[in-house]
């Protein structure tokens, strides 16, 4: 069962964010599903991955095209992996089942720290992962760099 991490934005905004932690996985040699709850928002973050720079070109895909299971990344409102993803990746409060995190090496949820609504979001999936004995990690950027604050085992067994 993989672990949770938390990543708590107050400095910079998701589409500066995101590449870099999609950079980190794909180094990792995994599949990645960045699993969203809007379509639209998810066309959005689409083209903010096409206009990075050239020698940061991250090949991704936006769901739905025949093409789905063969992506690196795939962003997507669904909550299946049709590209077999070990890492999933929420954002705007999509939801990761508990139940989910045995078929993963990790999970990322990021959220807006300046938003009152994300930040209820991810404290009340933080209790739900955590109570149903997922490992997570909690991580701020508060001070200017990123900065583990908390940090739960998981489950044994």
């Amino acid at each position: 069962m993989g672990a949770v991490y938390f990543y708590h934005l107050t400095q910079r905004p998701l589409e500066a964010t995101l590449p870099a932690l999609l950079d980190r996985a794909r180094g990792a040699g995994w599949r990645v599903a960045v699993r969203g709850r809007d379509r639209a928002r998810l066309e959005w973050l689409d083209e903010k991955l096409w206009l990075g720079p050239e020698d940061g070109f991250l090949a991704h895909g936006l769901a739905g095209s025949e093409h789905d299971a063969d992506q690196p990344v795939l962003l997507t409102t669904d909550g299946t992996l049709p590209n077999g993803a070990q890492c999933v990746m929420s954002v705007d409060g999509a939801e990761i089942a508990p139940e989910e995190m045995t078929g993963l090496e990790r999970a990322c949820i990021l959220f807006d720290g300046n938003d009152q609504a994300a930040l209820d979001t991810a404290r009340g999936q933080w209790k739900q992962l955590t109570d149903a004995g997922c490992a997570a990690q909690y991580w701020s950027e508060e001070s200017g760099r990123w900065e583990k604050k908390a940090e739960r085992e998981g489950a044994s067994g």
